[in-house]
């Protein structure tokens, strides 16, 4: 059929909508919005499979708006935290909080004048608007409510406040990798549940992006890996305006992008017209959908606030319209200049008609899942399970559990374990490395790489991922896998490394994707590779996350538990910081009191210190009490594999672990940083490692027994004469935050 006057009202309106949101808000940005509105009408008027009703839809295609800027000149002056819990359902601990961003935090903020240029919603009016008008659960009241506060259409998108928002962005290049991360995913469940006649999953994932996310790095390499496993599934419309923060792109980015696409192995077309010839932008997607074998990518001319006296510059990207310039934008497409957030019955009833046609295709699907539970009753009921993200009944018993007397091994050869018995009854569980497979250990005996049959090295029903070295874009990538409800990823790499991702792992925490961040080499108990691979300061970046788990276990239990939570937690992401040096299985530990997140691992009776630490200084300080005890001093010692899920417990049981009356002394080979808070000295590291075997670094370092042993007198020392003693724990704000 062809287009008319309604599509060019429709697409209008979609404009005057952005206009009108960014010129209330006296903030944001109209001018992707307005440039975009064209191909944003065909491909949700023409080519989208979706229900508003039911945003969830497993079946429904995805819809990604990758160049969202992040207000990076918002300068935090305070936050609102909710009260640190975890949520318990019937097989342990769900989802964990704190100061997770859930609506009704709020923070306050020193805000830079309107006309500034510093805040960037980029397009994410677009999306909004889109979503009103085919009818998701976004009232007009919703738009003008545009970046206010508690609102649900805050200045960047997230998944979790927001009907028909799929992920959640915000930096550029972002929003690209989860589209590639949802497209493997389809893939993926298609490859396990599709059979002969049943076609369950087949939807298409479209990304908008554009000049800022093509110069991002983390945008080529996840394009590198989305050409390299052919998804033919992914569809991207890149938004060619010449335009970014600085101005012209000339100034910095002058490269061929389509060749660049093509050399990644993506089929590649051009619309030279993105302002007005919908038929050539609907001939291209329709062109881009037939090619099977390869991602796609449209390269849009656009011109940036069409319509706009600004069109075209800078001056339209990252600020409202002035008044005048909002009116005439109005009294050009037709409107009335005078009023705002104007949507006429004819749009309405043509994207409405739309909605319908997505929820009568959910019926159809419906009817094609029962009649699929016939002939594929297990398949069927495995699906409808995932789709809860609850795991399988009992599969908790497959976890490994150790005695003392077993032999020493390395965290990160325990996670393996871990993985060995857990792939068979966790079906939806994918792991993957970032080319590290060998030292990560994320990988099973009988797993299968997932991979395009046609390179005869695995195919798309296999769990392993070869993320290759992609760190960042394998978090994110991880990201957009967890997103599409199917899956839950697990990605590895060094602990150091994951500095590399911190982008995406910080969106991991804010979106509240269960995402598993393998971490090994974890202190520097790697020793020879040295400094540069060694990390300081890392758990204590990714510990200042809120709702992250951060574990890094002791022994073979607390692996078992910190996987425990990491697979129960439907909310949380998890990063698990393991070793390369064996760790002895420790006298106290099980798995039921490590998922508390922190334990005594050894209680003495009237004790004169209590040491408190992680993963593989926990034996030392074990270790530590013997050589204390010939000097005449007693030592307790406590193993705190996860300070987040510690801090969820409740008063009383933290004040057992870590009580009043006894100095306490904290031990990890790392920045001491964010330790005062559970002790009252720290023995750690503030500096950089050094190269050498890792007994003779930890050694230089003193962390020895005899080391630990000569800091904790201090400690007790320094601590004799202050009467009464209270717990770091005991704090003036610690029901406040």
């Amino acid at each position: 059929m062809p287009y008319g006057k309604v599509d060019e009202l429709a697409i209008n309106t979609i404009r005057t909508l952005a206009v009108d949101a960014t010129f209330q808000a006296n903030s944001g940005h109209p001018g992707a919005p307005m440039g975009m509105a064209p191909v944003a009408h065909v491909l949700f008027n023409k080519f989208m499979t979706f229900n508003p009703k039911n945003p969830e839809w497993v079946n429904r295609d995805r819809f990604v708006l990758s160049y969202v800027l992040p207000a990076t000149f918002l300068r935090v002056i305070g936050m609102a935290q909710r009260e640190p819990r975890v949520t318990v359902g019937r097989d342990g601990a769900r989802s964990l909080f704190r100061g997770a961003s859930e609506r009704g935090s709020a923070y306050l903020c020193e805000v830079p004048k309107p006309d500034s240029g510093l805040f960037n919603g980029h397009g994410c009016m677009l999306q909004y608007a889109l979503l009103h008008l085919f009818g998701y659960e976004i009232s007009i009241d919703d738009l003008k409510n545009f970046r206010q506060i508690d609102s649900i259409t805050p200045g960047h998108p997230e998944s979790h406040d927001t009907p028909g928002i799929e992920v959640t962005t915000g930096p550029l290049g972002q929003g690209f990798a989860n589209a590639v991360g949802m497209a493997i995913a389809e893939r993926h469940t298609a490859a396990v549940f599709n059979k002969p006649g049943f076609d369950l999953i087949k939807n298409y994932t479209y990304a908008f992006f554009g000049d800022g996310c093509s110069m991002e790095g983390i945008a080529s390499e996840a394009a590198s890996m989305a050409g390299h496993l052919k998804l033919g599934n992914l569809i991207m419309v890149y938004d060619d305006n010449h335009i970014s923060i600085d101005g012209d792109t000339k100034c910095a980015f002058t490269e061929d992008v389509m060749k660049r696409f093509e050399a990644y192995g993506w089929h590649t077309q051009h619309v030279e017209n993105g302002d007005s010839d919908l038929e050539s932008i609907e001939a291209a997607i329709a062109k881009a959908r037939e090619v099977t074998d390869k991602p796609s990518v449209i390269k849009l001319t656009t011109t940036i606030g069409f319509g706009s006296k600004l069109q075209g510059t800078g001056g339209v990207h990252g600020n409202p319209l002035k008044e005048d310039d909002m009116k005439a934008v109005k009294a050009k497409f037709g409107f009335d200049p005078e009023k705002m957030f104007v949507v006429p019955q004819e749009v309405y009833d043509m994207y409405h008609k739309h909605a319908a046609e997505g929820a009568a295709a959910e019926q159809e699907w419906n009817k094609l899942f029962e009649k699929y539970g016939e002939e594929h009753k297990d398949l069927q009921a495995d699906l409808k399970r995932r789709l809860t993200r609850d795991l399988p009944e009992g599969w908790v018993k497959s976890l490994p559990t150790y005695k003392p007397s077993d032999p020493a091994i390395a965290s990160r050869k325990l996670s393996e374990s871990v993985l060995e018995a857990i792939h068979s009854v966790i079906p939806e569980l994918m792991s993957g490395s970032a080319d590290l497979t060998g030292s990560n250990n994320t990988r099973w005996k009988k797993a299968v790489d997932f991979q395009p049959a046609e390179y005869g090295i695995g195919d798309y029903s296999g769990r392993y991922m070869r993320f290759g070295v992609r760190e960042h874009a394998m978090a994110a990538v991880m990201n957009g896998m967890c997103a599409y409800g199917t899956v839950i990823p697990a990605g590895g790499t060094f602990l150091n490394f994951v500095s590399y991702a911190a982008g995406a792992v910080r969106l991991s925490s804010l979106a509240h994707q269960r995402v598993i961040y393998v971490a090994t080499h974890d202190s520097i108990g790697l020793g020879e590779d040295g400094a540069t691979h060694q990390p300081i300061e890392t758990l204590a970046h990714f510990r200042a996350l809120p709702n992250m788990m951060v574990w890094r276990p002791a022994d073979g239990n607390e692996t078992s538990a910190a996987y425990y939570m990491a697979l129960t937690s439907k909310t949380t992401p998890s990063l698990l910081a393991l070793t390369r040096q064996n760790l002895p299985q420790l006298e106290g530990s099980t798995i039921e009191k490590a998922i508390k997140g922190g334990y005594v691992a050894l209680e003495k009776e009237g004790a004169d210190v209590t040491l408190v630490s992680t993963g593989s200084e926990v034996s030392l300080c074990l270790e530590a009490v013997k050589t204390l005890k010939d000097q005449g001093l007693t030592a307790r010692v406590v193993s705190l594999p996860c300070v987040e899920v510690f801090d969820a417990q409740d008063k009383e049981y933290k004040l057992s672990v870590i009580p009043d009356g006894i100095p306490t002394m904290s031990v990890e080979v790392m920045s001491t940083l964010g330790w005062e808070k559970y002790s009252h000295e720290q023995f750690g590291l503030n500096r950089f490692g050094a190269s050498g075997p890792y007994k003779d670094v930890y050694a230089k370092f003193e962390f020895t027994p005899e080391g630990i042993a000569k800091r904790a007198k201090a400690t007790v020392d320094f601590y004799k004469d202050v009467k009464p003693l209270r717990s770091p724990l005991n704090r003036a704000f610690q029901q406040l935050i």
